[in-house]
């Protein structure tokens, strides 16, 4: 997953949606980012010109709280490999914000052919360095006031406890890809659900896919590359397509039960969103937009209309949405397609196929 925030001179996640490579519009600022506890396994920062250590490592922070126990953080800038005295003051600043939260230098290397630098940082697995600190500073989070999404909540001035399992053991790494998919999720059992619900989940999908959506829906999915599966529950429609050169931006909702832990522990990648308000990507981004039961569920908050036109926004001219929902809100959704110039086709009263067309407004249209 990239990240960046919007820029006019370089429009750095719009080149990258467009090569295909997942990414979203995103800023380490005042606001944490929209990721669960624990989700990555690497992060690599190349100038970007964060600075980690202000407001007593706010930033920095931020990333250890998205960090899996165990992952690593590569960070190159001109801090890690110049000496003059601006840099110097910015590696000792991260030399003692890294010590306080227990990171580990894994390795630090300097390249003379480029004349470029990195340093490897890895997360703690234990708690056991945070119980050691001299002082305790920053201190460790109470964890019965922190909430359990990140959508819109201020960052951090605290170290997030390292999860443990329901024995009282020390976290432990998720099997390896593409075992991982499949396997029971670690944090399954914070969501709340058991392995059986998620075992029928994934059952689901594949049957789903298989029966339905790969064959049965006209859908030309050899010209699809960037997929957004805008309900995404457990990940198991992307699961389900993990065989097709294809990726899935899985996007948990706010309003309904928080997944996205499970989501990242089976290896794949996903994103909060409040479907009242417009996604964090550039128009025209998506191949494909995928709706399980979502637009019903949201009527009573959202504006369908706002809703669609936002569909609109972010699919590619000869996209599609795929929504599988009620007959009663398909006949609310497709007019409003319609309205756009849209083509929609109606299979087994439950799913719509709706596909963009490549209007555009004449000039008496604008007037």
């Amino acid at each position: 997953m990239s990240f960046a925030p919007k820029d006019e001179h370089e429009a750095q996640i719009q080149f990258a949606l467009e090569r295909g490579i997942p990414a979203a519009l995103s800023v380490i600022g005042t606001q944490k980012l929209p990721f669960p506890d624990n989700g990555f396994d690497l992060i690599h920062c190349a100038r970007c010109r964060v600075h980690w250590d202000a407001d007593g490592g706010k930033p920095l922070m931020e990333l250890n709280r998205v960090l899996r126990p165990g992952g690593y953080f590569i960070w190159s800038a001109t801090p890690v490999y110049r000496d003059d005295e601006r840099d110097r003051q910015v590696w000792e600043a991260m030399v003692s914000l890294t010590a306080s939260i227990c990171w580990k230098v894994v390795k630090k290397t300097y390249d003379k052919s480029t004349s470029i630098g990195m340093v490897i940082y890895q997360k703690p697995t234990s708690p056991s360095c945070y119980k050691g600190r001299q002082e305790n500073n920053p201190p460790l989070c109470d964890q019965t006031s922190r909430l359990n999404s990140s959508w819109y909540a201020r960052l951090d001035s605290c170290l997030p406890q390292l999860p443990v399992t329901s024995m009282g053991n020390s976290y432990k790494w998720p099997v390896p890809w593409p075992m991982r998919l499949s396997n029971r999720p670690p944090s399954l059992s914070l969501v709340g659900d058991d392995e059986e619900t998620f075992n029928k989940d994934t059952k689901h999908w594949d049957a789903l896919l298989s029966d339905v959506y790969l064959g049965g829906l006209a859908i030309n999915w050899t010209g699809i590359r960037n997929v957004m599966d805008m309900n995404a529950g457990y990940g198991g429609f992307a699961a389900a397509l993990v065989n097709l050169p294809l990726w899935v931006m899985n996007v948990v909702p706010i309003s309904v039960p928080d997944t996205l832990p499970v989501i990242f522990d089976r290896g794949l990648i996903g994103i909060y969103h409040d479907w009242c308000e417009s996604f964090n990507t550039y128009p025209r981004t998506y191949d494909l937009l995928h709706s399980s039961f979502l637009f019903g569920k949201l009527a009573q908050r959202c504006n369908i209309i706002d809703m669609t036109v936002e569909v609109d926004r972010i699919l590619r001219p000869g996209g599609i949405l795929l929504v599988q929902d009620s007959m009663d809100l398909i006949n609310k959704l497709s007019p409003i397609l319609h309205s756009l110039h849209w083509s929609v086709t109606i299979t087994q009263q439950q799913f719509l196929v709706g596909k963009k067309g490549f209007w555009r407004p004449d000039e008496k249209t604008r007037l």
